[in-house]
């Protein structure tokens, strides 16, 4: 058995995991606004309720930079008083057990490639497309995060006026449209003909952001993750229909586009650091 935990600005998922099967899980709302070690220790209070004797190590999937070898995190999204936290060493001292710590689209990419929609493919880029933008990367099954962990990092490529985040996350709606997703979403399921125009903007935007991910990746499979992935049918037509102008047919047709299926998939490829 492993440990898994997922955190985000928002939530922290804590779970057992055996056999990529979750056999227990804690779900709270992260601490965010507070300090440092107020933080650490809710996360330590969480790993205490699930901890067990069978238990060989503990993976955790931070929304930051990370040094992977040492286990530090660096600036972490949404949690200002996350400067620089030695958490390897914070959680090993507590617990007695390794512990790997890595970028939270590192462990959705890992868990896709292990247990979700990624497990037929050898070469895969899996893009998070929510608050912000950002990729796992597998490259002959093996967990590619460059130096830092920053690999993927693709949100933050140059494009248009801003950056890929600025249009192809809640950005989009929020800062361009000055609305919010759920509102493009539920104006677009009524039939509302701006809001359908406003996802086929959104589409188009999304599709140059795949072929970013042609160019630099060539992967076998993309996988789509993320809170706006859910509305993947509203902007999918002019995702593909972007996509088909990509300069390389071959690569196109050989590309499969997949949605990821699975709640706790960054939770699973956490706890799968942990070899």
């Amino acid at each position: 058995m492993r440990i898994g935990i997922d955190l985000g600005g928002t939530n922290v998922r804590v779970g057992v995991v055996s056999d990529g099967r979750i056999l227990m899980k804690i779900s709270e709302s992260c601490k965010a606004d507070k300090s440092e070690e107020e933080t650490v220790e809710h996360i330590k209070s969480l790993v205490r309720r699930v901890m067990n004797s069978n238990i060989r190590g503990i993976g955790v999937g931070v929304p930051s930079v990370v040094d992977a070898e040492r286990g530090i995190v660096y600036n972490a999204a949404n949690i200002p008083s996350w400067k620089e936290v030695h958490l390897k060493e914070m959680l090993e001292k507590e617990f007695k057990i390794p512990v790997v710590v890595n970028n939270d689209c590192n462990c959705f990419a890992f868990g896709e490639r292990y247990f979700g929609e990624g497990t037929t493919f050898h070469n895969i880029v899996c893009v998070a497309i929510g608050t912000g933008v950002g990729a796992g990367i597998i490259i002959n099954d093996e967990l590619y995060g460059g130096s830092n962990t920053g690999a993927g990092e693709i949100g933050s490529l140059p494009y248009l006026q801003h950056d890929y985040e600025y249009y192809c996350s809640s950005h989009f709606f929020s800062k361009v449209h000055g609305i919010t997703g759920k509102e493009a979403f539920d104006r677009a399921m009524q039939g509302d003909e701006q809001a359908l125009a406003l996802w086929d903007e959104f589409g188009e935007h999304i599709g140059n952001l795949m072929n970013v991910v042609l160019f630099t990746y060539d992967p076998q499979a993309i996988i789509i993750g993320g809170g706006i992935a859910k509305s993947f049918d509203l902007f999918s037509g002019k995702m593909y229909e972007t996509i088909a102008k990509f300069p390389y047919p071959e690569t196109v047709k050989r590309l499969k586009i997949v949605l990821s299926q699975k709640e706790d998939i960054n939770l699973l490829g956490a706890s799968a650091l942990v070899r």
